[in-house]
């Protein structure tokens, strides 16, 4: 693991490199994630350098204080944007609040991009109230709600299930709640029109959390933008379907940096 410091806090990161000499890729993690979700990417690294970071208050990363909203996502941008600097990285792979931190530094970050890959995310990222109410009152059940059938996951093996649970609750409900309030918040569907990198809109065939329509509407406006599908998936299609995902972000790369 290692760290960039930045605006006052330290954020964590791991990198991967097996001698690729593809752009390197950023991974960002959703709400109340952190970089572990991101380990089957690293299998990339043969051909394209892998970065995967702890948002603030995630992982090994230094919290941040700033309320829900936009002010949380400008400073997860900063996290990006230094680790993207610290590492050459000049393509970002984020997934759910992962996606809006990354277009959020395409759009307002000065930082060259090669590509964007948006993984189960969407211009809007609206919360439903049942999980909104659970995540301020009743954080068991709010983790519940998330792991039912074709939530994060469509069919994955228990142990995947469990581990995902773990992790967000290491993660703690404040920092899970104010990652979801960010979402929430989120919408940049006047401005998709502004992103100059090559996109990559990818999603699980059963994710509804961020459904495939979502990534219908990212590739219909952002100017040069691909879609995928990861079939037998949901929400978490690179950790659930870790192949068939890798093999599309690495088809997209190829195409775009050969």
């Amino acid at each position: 693991m290692e760290r960039v410091t930045h605006d006052g806090r330290d954020t964590a990161y791991r990198v991967s490199d097996r001698g690729g000499d593809g752009p390197t890729v950023c991974f960002v993690h959703g709400s109340g994630g952190s970089r572990d979700v991101w380990k089957a990417q690293a299998r990339l690294s043969d051909r394209f350098p892998t970065v995967a970071l702890d948002l603030s208050g995630h992982g090994d990363s230094d919290d941040v204080d700033a309320p829900a909203g936009p002010e949380t996502l400008g400073a997860y941008a900063d996290d990006v944007a230094a680790v993207a600097a610290a590492t050459d990285a000049t393509v970002l792979c984020g997934n759910s609040l992962g996606g809006a931190v990354a277009l959020r530094v395409a759009l307002d970050r000065d930082l060259a991009l090669d590509g964007l890959v948006l993984a189960g995310t969407g211009a809007k990222l609206a919360v439903a109230e049942p999980l909104m109410d659970a995540l301020a009152t009743d954080f068991d059940r709010a983790i519940d709600l998330l792991h039912e059938p074709d939530r994060l996951f469509h069919d994955a093996p228990a142990e995947y299930v469990d581990l995902s649970r773990a992790g967000m609750r290491e993660c703690g409900r404040t920092v899970t709640e104010r990652d979801f309030r960010t979402c929430h918040a989120f919408d940049v569907r006047d401005r998709l029109d502004e992103v100059a990198a090559p996109s990559l809109a990818v999603v699980g065939e059963h994710d509804a959390l961020t459904p495939p329509e979502y990534h219908d509407y990212l590739a219909d406006r952002i100017g040069d933008c691909e879609r995928a599908t990861i079939e037998g998936a949901a929400h978490l299609a690179m950790l659930e379907r870790p192949a068939a995902f890798n093999a599309a972000v690495s088809s997209f790369l190829a195409r775009r940096s050969g």
